[in-house]
C-alpha cells in the first residue's frame, strides 16, 4: 500500500511539473488529453486511480513518455529492473498484462514494455502523437497486430514495426499465451 501511495505522489508531481513546463492550465490539458478537470485535480493531489489509457493520453499530450510520468529521478548509471518489480499498467480480462519496464533517456526516448496476451485477449490503443514508432517482438506464442484496420500475424521470433500515430491493437491468437517485448520510440522533445 505504501508503494502505491508513493507511486501516486510521484505521478502527481510529474504530471504537475510537465503541465507547468508546457504552460498548460488544468482546463487546457484536460481538453487536449480528453481527461476531465476533476480527474486531473485528483491526479495532481495524488488521489484517484488513473487507468492506462488516461496515462497514455496525458503523456502524448504533454509530449513525454508514460514512464516519465511514473518514475522518480534516477542517478544510477546502470538500472536493472525485474518484471516483478514493476506493477502492470494494463490487465486484460483473461490474465494478460502490460508492464512498462523502463524508458531510455536522451532527446528521443524509447519505452521498453513486457506484454502477455492470453488467446483471444485484445488491447486496442488510440493513435499516439505524430512521430511515435512502435515495434513488437514475439518471444513465445502468436499474436495478431491490427494497424489501421489491417491484421498482421506475428509469431515467435518475428518483429513488426509500425507508425503509432494510427489506431492499433494487439490480440493474442493461437492456443497458448503470447509474450512479447514492445518498444515505443518517442519523437525528440521540443
Amino acid at each position: 500500500m505504501a508503494e502505491t501511495e508513493a507511486a501516486l505522489r510521484t505521478l502527481a508531481h510529474n504530471v504537475r511539473a510537465a503541465r507547468t513546463r508546457a504552460g498548460l492550465s488544468l482546463d487546457e490539458l484536460g481538453r487536449r488529453a480528453k481527461v476531465s478537470k476533476g480527474a486531473l485535480v485528483a491526479l495532481e493531489k495524488a488521489q484517484g486511480n488513473p487507468n492506462f489509457a488516461t496515462l497514455v493520453r496525458l503523456a502524448d499530450t504533454l509530449g513525454i513518455s508514460v514512464s516519465a510520468l511514473m518514475e522518480g529521478r534516477s542517478e544510477e548509471r546502470v538500472r536493472v529492473i525485474g518484471a516483478d518489480a514493476v506493477m502492470p499498467l494494463w490487465k486484460g480480462e483473461r490474465g494478460g498484462e502490460a508492464r512498462l519496464m523502463l524508458t531510455t533517456g536522451g532527446p528521443a526516448a524509447t519505452e521498453v514494455w513486457r506484454w502477455k496476451l492470453e488467446p483471444g485477449e485484445e488491447y486496442s490503443s488510440h493513435p499516439h502523437q505524430p512521430g511515435v514508432v512502435e515495434t513488437v517482438s514475439v518471444t513465445s506464442g502468436r499474436m495478431t497486430l491490427v494497424v489501421d484496420g489491417t491484421e498482421h500475424p506475428v509469431t515467435i521470433g518475428q518483429t513488426a514495426t509500425f507508425d503509432g500515430a494510427v489506431s492499433h491493437a494487439y490480440r493474442g491468437t493461437g492456443t497458448e499465451t503470447c509474450h512479447l517485448i514492445m518498444t515505443v520510440h518517442l519523437p525528440p522533445g521540443p
